[in-house]
């Protein structure tokens, strides 16, 4: 059982990011030094510093203590666009040096590194890399973020087919209530933990900020 989680979601804006800062706030209750990860991520800013991403920079406010932005987010890419394609036409070879050095010194420096993957399970990021070989190569338990819309039971049980078909392990899932006029939005999520190998550890609330969700999430299933 890894110390450190990668989150991963069903699809694009299912609010990943919203449950990894809720986890890392979550694990911070317990004790301990908690960061978060970005390590590829595309829709970023200029900035006098440097391109920044807003996902990025929300994992690392979330953080305790607050580890310095190239470790958090190693990989940025100005477009919006798939990873893959915005580091083409940024002229960006992705690669596993510098994402490794990245993970290397958080894991280092915190006692948990919760890292958010980009995107579904199976987004390329370049070359022969995918985001499924993060959490393979690095030895992370993985956590599940379903957002409970229309079509999302599907979306949940393949993504957890794969999770432990890629040789991963699905260590729980969080329904986040993305479209909270959702239809039969109990049934759905008792429907998932009936389906889902792994226990739910919550149901964030919509519109609700990080932190106030964790108070909901159950992380001692994760120990």
């Amino acid at each position: 059982m890894s110390r450190h989680l990668f989150v991963a979601g069903t699809d694009t804006g299912i609010g990943k990011t919203h449950g990894a800062q809720a986890l890392i706030h979550a694990l911070r209750r317990n004790g301990g030094r908690v960061a978060g990860m970005k390590p590829v991520a595309s829709g970023s800013e200029a900035t006098a510093d440097g391109l920044r991403n807003e996902d990025a920079l929300a994992l690392q406010a979330a953080s305790a203590p607050r580890p310095p932005y190239d470790r958090v987010n190693p990989i940025a890419l100005a477009e919006a666009v798939a990873p893959h394609l915005a580091a083409a036409r940024a002229g960006v070879a992705i690669d596993w040096p510098p994402l490794d050095a990245a993970f290397d010194r958080l894991r280092q420096d915190y006692d948990r590194v919760v890292v958010e993957g980009v995107g579904g399970w199976l987004v390329p990021l370049g070359g022969n890399l995918s985001a499924e070989q993060i959490p393979a190569r690095w030895g992370l338990d993985v956590v599940l973020v379903v957002g409970m819309r229309l079509g999302c039971i599907s979306h949940a049980r393949l993504t957890a087919r794969a999770i432990e078909a890629d040789g991963c392990r699905f260590a729980g899932w969080i329904a986040n209530v993305v479209d909270p006029s959702m239809p039969l939005l109990d049934e759905n999520i008792a429907t998932l933990r009936a389906c889902l190998s792994a226990p739910c550890l919550g149901v964030l609330p919509h519109g609700v900020t990080p932190a106030d969700a964790a108070g909901v999430l159950d992380v001692g299933a994760l120990d």
